[in-house]
């Protein structure tokens, strides 16, 4: 059973729950072998956290197949990103006026990421968030966790991508074209 628990997580663990969030249930081995291949833990160090965040309740051993251990989330990605995120205001005086402030100096936060925003607050106010601006279909969670401003599901962004790609070809050829008639002229 997964919980809204918030556990505090540092960076490793961070990304090692990524590995499980990511596979559901898994083996030591196969977290270990999830992980980026050019930064990846050696296989017990990967243990050892997957040990700690047992010890700490993120992670629960679910089974046992020969020797190895499956292990399980028991913390969701929404409550550890929601602990690091009271923390990181926490830093910033409680402040999120603050923390954008910060993030628009260092270049971290453009006026393009400000205008993203407004546009899912705005699609919050009237509860179309979570929906496709072409057929009106919910887009999936999984899209919306990766792509949290998507305003398409993933089939009309595809249609849209495929007319685009042929628009450029059109231009291309015509341009092709153009460049033929002058020069034969």
């Amino acid at each position: 059973m997964v919980k809204e628990k918030p556990v505090r997580l540092t960076r490793l663990e961070l990304e090692v729950m990524g590995a499980v969030w990511a596979l559901g249930s898994a083996s030591v081995r196969e977290i270990q072998e999830h992980l980026p291949e050019q930064k990846r833990p050696a296989y017990t160090t990967v243990q050892t956290i997957i040990y700690r965040l047992e010890e700490k309740g993120a992670v629960r051993r679910v089974k046992k197949i020969g020797n190895a251990h499956i292990f399980e989330a028991v913390v969701t990605r929404k409550a550890a990103h929601g602990r690091l995120l009271d923390e990181l205001l926490h830093v910033f005086g409680g402040s999120p006026r603050s923390l954008m402030a910060q993030l628009v100096e260092t270049g971290q936060l453009t006026l393009q990421d400000i205008r993203d925003l407004e546009s899912t607050l705005g699609r919050l106010e009237e509860n179309t968030y979570g929906r496709c601006n072409e057929c009106a279909e919910e887009i999936s969670p999984q899209r919306l966790r990766a792509l949290p401003f998507a305003i398409r599901c993933k089939d009309c962004e595809e249609a849209r991508e495929r007319a685009m790609a042929r628009e450029k070809a059109m231009t291309s050829r015509r341009s092709s074209v153009m460049m033929f008639l002058d020069m034969s002229s």
